[in-house]
């Protein structure tokens, strides 16, 4: 297992310098820049600004500069944050937004595994209608007009929670629940399908055959097998919740990472969007070597070259 996590590393960071590599020249490519927006200021100031910050260099010995500083752990200042560094603004958002998606991926799994087991345990019948019709609602309406109403409703109207920011514990359900609602659907339906696949094995017969409670085989037998597509699903979706938050957080204006992610891409600020674009295929990469490892823990049968 060392070798296969050892070649994974270096495979994901090849995977983290294409991606560097590609979001470097295709944002370079856009007609603008960082300065051209700000009107207030003169086309010689601009011209300044462009030298000051290096943009005014040819775009391969940019490239070759940002890459060598990225190596030494300096991912540059924020082109329109001035003052502060693209390392200082994601570190200090960073914690907010993981602590965010870290709950709604919770949430998302004590309730969409049970949910999905219960549907599947209930084939046909009224609870399994009812959740596969929850759960195609939770997919299909998306999580800004969740939020929107969520925010109407028990903000505005009821004045039961709070509407902006973080600052106690009762801040987080609006927004918790507005992220978890989508994976939290999309994880019912997956484990359901799973679950079904799996009780039509032959092995599952067998342990039928030989009188084994319907219960004991739908939650012992057979959902160790069955959880294996969600744990494929939620590493990448830990890693999107963490950085793609990012209109959530704009609504219930929350100070993670996602609002900046956008700010940078509306701002043209080539250093942000470097650095969050870096940061979020660096977090997939992460996710998907450690659900591979999970597969192996949960089904040795698994191997991993």
């Amino acid at each position: 297992m060392a070798k296969y996590i050892v070649k994974r590393i270096l495979l994901g960071a090849l995977s983290v310098f294409i991606v560097a590599t590609l979001t470097f020249f295709l944002m370079n490519l856009v007609p603008g820049g960082p300065f051209v927006a700000e009107k207030s200021i003169s086309k010689q100031a601009q011209e300044a600004l462009a030298a000051k910050y290096g943009l005014d260099k040819p775009l391969m010995e940019r490239y070759f500069t940002y890459m060598n500083d990225f190596l030494h752990g300096d991912m540059g200042v924020s082109l329109r944050q001035r003052g502060r560094t693209v390392n200082d603004i994601i570190f200090s958002k960073f914690p907010v937004s993981a602590k965010l998606a870290g709950i709604a991926v919770a949430v998302a799994l004590v309730l969409g595994i049970p949910l999905g087991c219960v549907s599947a345990y209930t084939r046909g019948k009224l609870p399994d209608n009812v959740i596969i019709v929850l759960g195609t609602c939770g997919i299909a309406i998306p999580s800004f007009i969740t939020s929107v109403i969520l925010l109407y409703g028990f903000g505005v109207k009821l004045h039961a929670l709070p509407t902006v920011g973080l600052n106690e514990w009762k801040a987080y359900i609006m927004p918790v629940t507005a992220l978890a609602i989508y994976p939290t659907a999309y994880i019912t339906r997956l484990m359901r399908s799973s679950l079904l696949d799996v009780m039509g094995q032959d092995y599952m017969r067998t342990a039928k055959a030989k009188g084994v409670s319907s219960f004991k085989i739908l939650f012992k037998h057979a959902l160790r097998n069955a959880i294996l597509p969600v744990i494929t699903y939620v590493g990448p979706m830990l890693a999107y919740l963490m950085t793609g938050s990012f209109v959530v957080e704009k609504i219930f204006t929350i100070p993670g990472l996602g609002r900046e992610f956008v700010s940078s891409i509306t701002n043209r600020d080539y250093t942000m969007i470097m650095g969050t674009t870096i940061i979020l295929a660096t977090l997939v990469i992460i996710a998907n070597v450690i659900v591979d490892i999970l597969y192996k823990i949960i089904d040795p049968r698994v191997k991993l070259k």
